[in-house]
């Protein structure tokens, strides 16, 4: 996934909104969001390369998400798949802390990467390139392929459009947050990063939805998780920018069997 805002613990009704989109080639095989047949408990897209996901959220309302991290001046490391991250969290017993310690003591198993991992109460950020364990404060925050809340051009706009919409709504349409993540303008040249790609890759790469020959974005996600525990998720499936396919969950989080 290469883009994603959410605003945690700051609307009235809602605990967690989620949207991302995953940009990723054309050509890697990838299975629409769903109940995992061997995790029966988890429900996001799969990589069917690797086996992992870039976002997802179980029964018992694990959230976690990540983006990988683009620097073409770094060396490429790790052996291990990054997607594997998102649903070792999912699987674990482990609390989202504990997690991220442990993902730190690993890091080097896996190339740049930024991973949340949490809840709609309690998330937290970490970067194996900056190498330290954020909670999160309560708001609206957007990751990319840089640090979290990196002043991207299309990070700034995600979070400033999420937050404008949530602030002036209290039961929102979620077609308007996939109309936000379908936005393919792409930003000027002079507000762009410059992360080892080129200038032209740069420009293709700067829009919130990305469309190329080869690679764009794949889906998109909006995730809600209300004041209820009950849970929204909806994920759209493109190809090569055309909406082809829509995949809608709704449940509500377990609680734990000794609660």
């Amino acid at each position: 996934m290469c883009l994603l805002a959410f605003q945690l613990q700051s609307h009235p009704k809602y605990q967690l909104v989620m949207m991302a989109n995953r940009d990723e080639a054309y050509g890697r095989p990838t299975a629409p969001a769903n109940f995992w047949n061997d995790y029966p408990d988890i429900l996001a897209g799969r990589d069917l390369e690797q086996m992992g996901t870039w976002l997802g959220i179980n029964k018992q309302g694990k959230v976690a998400a990540l983006t990988n991290y683009r620097d073409f001046t770094l060396p490429e490391t790790g052996k291990l798949s990054r997607g594997h991250i998102v649903s070792s969290y999912l699987q674990s017993e482990l609390s989202a802390r504990a997690f991220m310690e442990q993902l730190h003591t690993n890091r080097e198993d896996y190339a740049g990467c930024n991973v949340l991992a949490g809840s709609a109460k309690e998330m937290y950020y970490y970067s194996n390139i900056e190498r330290s364990i954020q909670q999160l404060t309560h708001g609206t925050h957007g990751l990319s392929n840089a640090f979290l809340n990196t002043p991207w051009p299309k990070v700034d706009k995600t979070k400033a459009l999420l937050a404008e919409y949530l602030e002036q709504t209290e039961t929102f349409n979620p077609d308007v947050l996939f109309g936000m993540m379908q936005r393919a303008e792409r930003f000027p040249t002079e507000q762009l990063p410059d992360t080892g790609v080129g200038e032209d890759l740069e420009s293709l790469l700067s829009s919130i939805f990305i469309a190329s020959k080869d690679y764009g974005t794949r889906c998109t996600t909006v995730l809600t998780i209300d004041s209820e525990d009950h849970v929204e998720f909806e994920e759209r499936t493109y190809e090569k920018g055309v909406c082809t396919t829509t995949q809608k969950y709704s449940f509500h989080i377990e609680k734990p069997a000794h609660s």
